[in-house]
């Protein structure tokens, strides 16, 4: 009883593991996504633009992730469409916010 107890213990430890590493990395690659493109600052629109298609090819094997990675990449699209409406900015706030929640820094 006690061999199956370690056996599953060592079993559960290793996906945990493998998932948080590849969080890890997957929230790394937001984060330089995020870095490139133009200056924020002075081309708000174009720098939304710049953001749709790579966001949109990271790959994210946590269904959370992966879902809030697609939100940042529709509200940057939104702002690009809109040319940067209030309600479109607002949406990258919020998805911003949620990509932040699960890679701290990534997407700020």
């Amino acid at each position: 009883m006690l061999c199956l107890l370690l056996l599953g213990a060592c079993g559960s430890a290793g996906p945990a593991a493998v998932t948080s590493s590849a969080v890890r990395t997957t929230c790394q690659a937001v984060s330089a996504v995020l870095s490139d493109g133009p200056d924020p600052g002075a081309d708000p629109v174009g720098y939304a633009e710049a953001q749709v298609l790579p966001l949109r090819q990271i790959h994210a094997p946590d269904r959370n992730l992966r879902s809030a990675i697609d939100a940042l990449a529709s509200a940057y699209q939104r702002v690009f469409e809109t040319n940067g409406s209030k309600a479109a900015d607002e949406s990258v706030a919020r998805a911003t916010e949620r990509v932040d929640g699960i890679c701290p820094g990534a997407a700020a």
